[in-house]
């Protein structure tokens, strides 16, 4: 079997009269692909960073996110909760303009919708008498209600007023005693009370509940509401009206809401330690083995560089609440967090003021926490954008030059695989040739 030497030519063994030329092909692809497949490899290394790098990526944004939550002016830092002494009489919910405090509130009267029903006829589909009424509702206009062929019956009756938009609402009701029309006014409170009058048809209208306004104090102030939701007495608070009480005096207690900020605050911890685990992992370099695949990559080391200054972020004096340590939330010796829950407890419920300075403001640690995740993740200008930038630019060098080498192994292959067939060829034809020189010699010496 013929063998190639390092200039690409055939050595024929001694006595040999034929080559194999498929093995001899690829023993020389093979010697001429090894440049290409080193560039093949070093593309899979490029793709693999990458990869790894948009996973941590997206570990890094999502710190933002927990980030985010801190500074913002309507999220878990400036959140309230109400608290009721008398949750039967009176509830409330509270948005971030709110200001912690307590406020004394009575509650005389609920407020009440008013309300008309008939006396019963059989059935909705009764036929009853014609005639007309009207109906008013607060200071509106009465309007007139015909009952006539087209539309008596109950059921008919009530599709004719819901169709008027007389600002009640109709419907017929059925029991044991038969069934009624029952009138329901839009509007809670005094100004939605229902008039039936000038009725000359075969009902009897009865009145169920009269419209009348709730009746309270808050911090003895006299409040009148048609509806027993009220948002206009106390800046950022809801109130619910549950039931009326005269001879009570409800504490509502406004506070920031801790467990919001404990969750906030617990949540960013989590997303911190998820990305200290992602760049740990890329440089743990051990006795027995390498890093990650960016273990060698400047620019995460540049960005762990930048986190970890970032996150032992001061400010002063601010009853020395001045530092995350200062709050429960101290640095591990891997650049991991740890939560004190109980010192996280005591200086939220004892010192929350301090802490909200702290966290929030355009000197605030998650003010200064986002100004440095921008830097590292900015889509134009972020170290992560532009060493992505850079992988990618990379990877289509790499496959360029491949795709070229490729196309020139193929043109390699092709003239070798014809210089080789014609070779074979002529050793093919040597016996032959032999035996005929042979014959000649004898002739002559013959």
């Amino acid at each position: 079997m013929g063998t190639v030497n390092n200039f690409g030519n055939v050595l024929l063994p001694a006595g040999s009269n034929t080559i194999d030329v498929q093995t001899l092909l690829n023993s020389a692809i093979q010697a001429a692909s090894m440049p290409m497949q080193m560039l093949q490899q070093r593309r899979a290394n490029v793709q693999t960073q990458s990869s790894a790098l948009q996973s941590i990526q997206t570990d890094i944004n999502a710190l933002g996110t927990a980030v985010s939550a801190l500074s913002d002016n309507n999220g878990a830092m400036n959140s309230f909760t109400a608290t009721s002494s008398d949750s039967k009489v009176l509830s409330a919910t509270a948005d971030p303009t709110a200001s912690a405090g307590t406020h004394l509130i009575v509650v005389s009267s609920l407020a009440t919708t008013s309300s008309y029903y008939t006396n019963p006829v059989a059935s909705p589909t009764t036929t009853i008498a014609t005639g007309t009424f009207q109906i008013a509702v607060g200071s509106n206009p009465a309007a007139t209600v015909t009952i006539d062929n087209t539309n008596n019956t109950l059921s008919g009756l009530a599709a004719a007023i819901n169709g008027q938009n007389l600002g009640v609402t109709a419907s017929v009701i059925t029991d044991a005693n038969g069934s009624r029309l029952a009138l329901v006014s839009n509007t809670s409170g005094a100004a939605g009370s229902i008039t039936v009058s000038g009725n000359t048809t075969g009902l009897t209208f009865n009145q169920a509940a009269t419209g009348a306004n709730a009746s309270l104090t808050v911090d003895g102030v006299p409040i009148s509401s048609s509806s027993n939701t009220i948002s206009s007495v106390i800046p950022g608070v809801t109130l619910n009206l549950n039931g009326a009480s005269p001879n009570e005096t409800v504490a509502l207690t406004l506070s920031p809401d801790v467990n919001q900020a404990t969750s906030a605050i617990n949540t960013f911890v989590s997303a911190w330690n998820k990305v200290m685990g992602d760049l740990n992992s890329e440089f743990d370099v051990t006795s027995t083995g390498g890093g990650g695949p960016l273990e060698a990559d400047n620019t995460l080391r540049a960005i762990q560089n930048q986190l970890l200054s970032g996150i032992t972020y001061a400010i002063s004096g601010n009853n020395g609440i001045v530092n995350l340590a200062s709050i429960g939330v101290n640095m591990n010796d891997d650049g991991t967090l740890a939560v004190d829950s109980g010192k996280l407890s005591n200086v939220l419920n004892n010192n929350f003021g301090a802490v909200h300075s702290l966290l929030q403001g355009t000197a605030g640690f998650a003010t200064m926490m986002s100004t440095t995740l921008t830097q590292i993740t900015d889509p134009a200008q972020g170290l992560i954008t532009v060493d992505l930038q850079g992988m990618s630019q990379e990877n289509q060098d790499l496959t360029q030059q491949i795709n070229t080498m490729q196309a020139q192994l193929k043109t390699k292959e092709q003239l070798l695989t014809q210089q080789y067939a014609q070779m074979e060829t002529v050793l093919q034809e040597m016996p032959g040739m032999q035996n005929q020189l042979n014959q000649q010699l004898t002739a002559l010496k013959g």
